[in-house]
């Protein structure tokens, strides 16, 4: 890694005020501040082996399946050497933080201070966590950037937020998948490209919404672990709420696409990149909804992932490459929504969370010094 990648990082963890302007001259004793948490993604290609270590949770993959993934990222643009921007979930998701922070300074000034963490990469949430200490913060709200709550992989961000902020109070937002301005953000994407999809179908497009799939037994158990639920884990009273709430987010979406038009029968939904660990994952798959729709007669279909709020590699890998070649040889075309990214509506989403004027689905906790 270059010093100058790692001079970038440093900067990215400690905040935007000195790259923007926008907490310039605040005092920051004892403030409250804005934790947004991300999946991480390896800056360069040789950084592959060990980011998916970090994914797996301390698990080694074969060599061959590492140079799979090398491909699949060199194809969504990443190189040996790093990319003046980052690579695309860093870029957005830094820069949807200091599209944050800027928002709530016109809201009200000055607002509180923004920071991004990566539970896999750099920025890494304990290193933010260090660095919002050192700037004196206190009391941290952290947003998941994944607004359906899972108990897979929400469950490992609040367990890194909680072992980095010792001491501090914490209010953790585990889900706001109903959140009316997600759903209108989503929409804004996908109306103009379902509209061109009919029009140049001469039909109605069905709309094929998508959220990550997790592994089948953390559904029931809660165990929080990429790789599933270890074995005698004990059953929750309740399943996970996931899979629940990623199709309300998509149900959202096609109440507010109503008054052009949109129906209930125009869209379905499925999960997507089931993971690397064994035993089953939800679904349905992508795949076999594909065969599905193209077996009803269908000739396209548009894909909306809901589940995530930036380009990332399960989009501009799963999607725009594997996903489009299964489509082309079922003999499907297929369309997807322009990603949320630097969305307005999103920005203004994500400050109603963090200052509370949504209600989001919130833990608020208090980190003991001897954690």
């Amino acid at each position: 890694m270059s010093d100058q990648t790692m001079t970038t990082e440093a900067e990215a963890s400690s905040g935007f005020g000195e790259q923007t302007g926008y907490s310039a001259g605040k005092d920051s004793s004892g403030e409250s501040a804005i934790l947004l948490l991300a999946h991480g993604t390896p800056d360069v290609l040789g950084e592959m082996a060990e980011y998916l270590t970090k994914v797996t949770g301390g698990r080694a993959l074969p060599h061959e399946v590492v140079e799979e993934f090398q491909e699949r990222y060199g194809l969504i643009g990443l190189r040996e050497e790093p990319l003046p921007e980052g690579p695309p979930l860093t870029k957005w998701t830094l820069l949807q933080g200091r599209l944050l922070e800027a928002y709530l300074n016109q809201q009200a000034e000055p607002g509180p201070r923004v920071y991004v963490g990566m539970r896999n990469w750099h920025p890494y949430i304990s290193d933010v966590v260090m660095r919002m200490r050192a700037d004196g913060v206190t009391k941290v709200k952290a947003i998941c950037l994944a607004p359906q709550n899972s108990r897979t992989s929400v469950g490992l961000y609040r367990r890194a937020v909680m072992a980095a902020a010792v001491g501090m109070e914490v209010e953790f937002v585990a889900g706001w998948a109903d959140h009316p301005l997600l759903a209108q953000a989503f929409a804004e994407k996908l109306w103009p490209v379902w509209a061109l999809a009919c029009a140049q179908s001469g039909r109605r497009v069905p709309v094929l919404f998508t959220a990550h799939s997790v592994p089948c037994r953390t559904i029931m158990t809660g165990e929080a672990s990429v790789a599933g639920a270890r074995p005698g884990t004990p059953m929750q009273e309740s399943p996970d709420p996931y899979p629940v709430e990623a199709k309300r987010t998509a149900m959202g979406v096609a109440e507010r696409l109503a008054v052009v038009g949109f129906r209930d029968s125009d869209w379905v939904f499925a999960f997507q990149s089931q993971g690397l660990s064994g035993g089953p994952w939800i679904g349905p798959t992508v795949e076999d909804t594909l065969r599905a729709l193209k077996e009803q007669g269908h000739v396209g279909v548009v894909m909306q992932p809901v589940g995530f709020l930036c380009d990332h590699v399960e989009i501009l890998y799963d999607i725009d490459v594997a996903f489009t070649e299964t489509a082309k040889e079922l003999g499907l075309k297929l369309w997807r929504a322009e990603s949320l990214n630097d969305s307005a509506v999103l920005v203004k989403a994500l400050a109603e969370v963090a200052t509370g004027r949504y209600k989001a689905d919130v833990d608020e906790l208090t980190v003991p010094a001897s954690v």
